[in-house]
């Protein structure tokens, strides 16, 4: 880790299992180190963050660096969850990456309008997952973060 910066926490909001596995996997494998946190709905995102926003502890809920949210969910989907984000002052500025099976350009436009700062398609094949997620990980690696309502600094992935 760079001197002075804290690590990063990427939450991973997803709802296959097969999919939060290997997202995970390579993820690694391109160098993010860094803690990486699991939920497996929408409506788990939103709770996540309510306690994340509320507790003194940022041990047991850190506000992540960064969030890669599913789309397609049971519960909430991630359009619902990027609402609640950006609609939330003190999470707004969390850059979220949005995954999705779909090219649809309609789906790509809303999310961008939405507040997304990225979207992933997923495809349907595994080697063409794992390069996309490498690529994926080789992003977070090099971007930098705002601060999350003063709580975190910018911090390298790698650290």
């Amino acid at each position: 880790m760079i001197e002075g910066r804290k690590s990063v926490v990427i939450l991973l909001v997803e709802d296959d299992d097969g999919h939060a596995r290997l997202l995970e996997k390579n993820l690694r494998r391109a160098g993010v180190v860094n803690r990486l946190l699991r939920v497996a709905d929408g409506q788990e995102a939103v709770d996540y963050f309510s306690r994340a926003s509320s507790s003194q502890n940022n041990t047991d809920y850190p506000l992540p660096s960064i969030v890669l949210l599913d789309v397609r969910m049971p519960r909430l989907d991630g359009f619902e969850v990027l609402a609640h984000l950006k609609g939330d002052p003190q999470l707004l500025n969390i850059p979220v990456i949005m995954l999705t099976s779909t090219d649809n350009q309609a789906e790509i436009n809303r999310a961008y309008q939405m507040g997304a700062n990225g979207y992933v398609v997923k495809p349907v094949g595994v080697e063409c997952f794992i390069d996309r997620v490498a690529k994926l990980g080789m992003f977070i690696e090099v971007i930098e973060f705002p601060e999350n309502h003063g709580k975190q600094s910018s911090a390298a992935v790698n650290g």
